[in-house]
Parts: structure tokens; C-alpha cells; sequence
């Protein structure tokens, strides 16, 4: 019966027991939803973007809208970052490409959970990944590109009030490394705010897993010619 259902119904009635779950705090519930779905034929990769990316950002939504307390919304999000390791130790990867990519939040910048999932979408993708965490101080950031030079860095960046760090973050690798390493930006603050990537002279990360994948192959083939 599940199975003759719309595919976007049928994601739809996941991500809210999905969140359901998350919210009553029961991770071993929240592990056995994924496993399920697995078994009907869902794919890693939507589980990951329309039930954990979708879950996170209703998350979100009922904090800032004060549903929901910090502690809880800590509390759920700690649950999907367990349940992305559980997707990611069942996925297949692509054969790798040769190409490496650093992943960092920006200083200052707590929220961790989207470029732990573009990591993750890049490592099932062929690619070498340096993930970075979040948080991370810009002079330490320049410091390791400067010792392990990836192909292409990308940046994460949520909370509008980042945006600085993110400039600052992209003038000392420019200043520190030249432009000829490529630089991707994502994540809610760049798409609350037309026209910064154009003006930073970046590229965007894209909203997908394929578009992400696209650009850094874009990034890689510019700096190649």
C-alpha cells in the first residue's frame, strides 16, 4: 500500500514521524525509521536531504517561533547528526576522483549540521574531504590550507550576523593563497542575501547534492584552465 503512494507523500509522512521522534528524544526510533525505509528502497541521499535536512530546518522554525526550547532543539539535532553517521555507514560510495574538498564552518558559526551534510554528500561522491567542524578561527583555517592545499574549499555559513566573518574568512585566503583556489559558499545566510556571492567572488555551493556536485566539478575544470 505504502509503496503506491506518491513518492513526495510518502517522504512527506516519513519527515513527520521522523520528527516526531526526534523531538521525543528516542534515537533507537529514529534509526529504525531510516532502516525501514531503506528496506522499501529509499536512497541515502533522500533520506538525508527530505527527512534530516527538511527535520532540521522545521527545527528551526519552532525554536525561533518559540515552540520549542534550546535545550530540545540541541537535543534533536544531536539525534540527526547520530542518525547522518548511521546513513553514511550504509551508503555506497562513488569511486573516488581524485579531487579534494575542505569543508568549514566560518568563525563563529555554531550550526555544524549543514556542512556536515555537504561533506557527507561529497564523500559518497568520489570526493576526498577535509571536514573542518564548525566554528572554525580563520587563522587556523588559512594555516591548514596552506599545509594540505585542497582542490576546492567550501564554506558554511547560517546566521545572518556571520556574514562578516564569512568576508573576512574569504579576503585572508585570497590575501594568504592567491584566487587561484576555488571557493564555494551555502547555507541559509547566502540565500537570505542576493548578490554576495557575485560580489565575493565566489561560486555558490548549491542547493542539491547534484548541483553541489556540479559546482565543485565547475571549480576544479576552472582552475585546471
Amino acid at each position: 500500500m505504502e509503496q503506491s503512494q506518491p513518492a513526495e507523500l510518502r517522504f512527506l509522512r516519513l519527515l513527520a514521524s521522523y520528527l516526531a521522534t526526534q523531538l521525543a528524544g528516542d534515537l533507537r526510533g529514529v534509526l529504525r525509521l531510516l532502516d525501514e525505509s531503506l528496506a522499501r528502497g529509499a536512497s541515502v541521499t533522500d533520506l538525508q536531504c527530505q527527512v534530516i535536512q527538511a527535520a532540521q530546518r522545521e527545527l528551526g522554525r519552532l525554536w525561533q517561533q518559540g515552540h520549542i526550547g534550546i535545550a530540545q532543539e540541541h537535543r534533536a539535532t544531536s539525534i540527526s547528526q547520530v542518525a547522518l553517521a548511521h546513513l553514511f555507514s550504509r551508503a555506497q560510495p562513488a569511486p573516488a576522483r581524485g579531487m579534494s574538498v575542505a569543508v568549514a564552518c566560518v568563525e563563529g558559526e555554531l550550526h555544524e549540521m549543514p556542512a556536515r551534510l555537504l561533506s557527507d554528500f561529497l564523500e559518497l561522491a568520489g570526493f576526498t574531504v577535509i571536514h573542518l567542524g564548525a566554528n572554525l578561527p580563520t587563522d587556523g583555517l588559512v594555516s591548514l590550507l596552506e599545509r594540505e592545499p585542497p582542490d576546492v574549499l567550501a564554506l558554511s555559513v547560517t546566521m545572518l550576523f556571520n556574514i562578516p566573518a564569512l568576508r573576512r574568512a574569504v579576503a585572508e585566503v585570497r590575501g594568504r593563497l592567491g584566487p587561484a583556489l576555488p571557493i564555494l559558499v551555502g547555507g541559509l545566510a547566502i540565500n537570505a542575501h542576493p548578490g554576495l556571492v557575485e560580489e565575493l567572488g565566489v561560486a555558490s555551493a548549491g542547493p542539491t547534492p547534484a548541483e553541489l556536485e556540479s559546482s565543485v566539478l565547475r571549480a576544479v575544470a576552472r582552475r585546471l584552465h
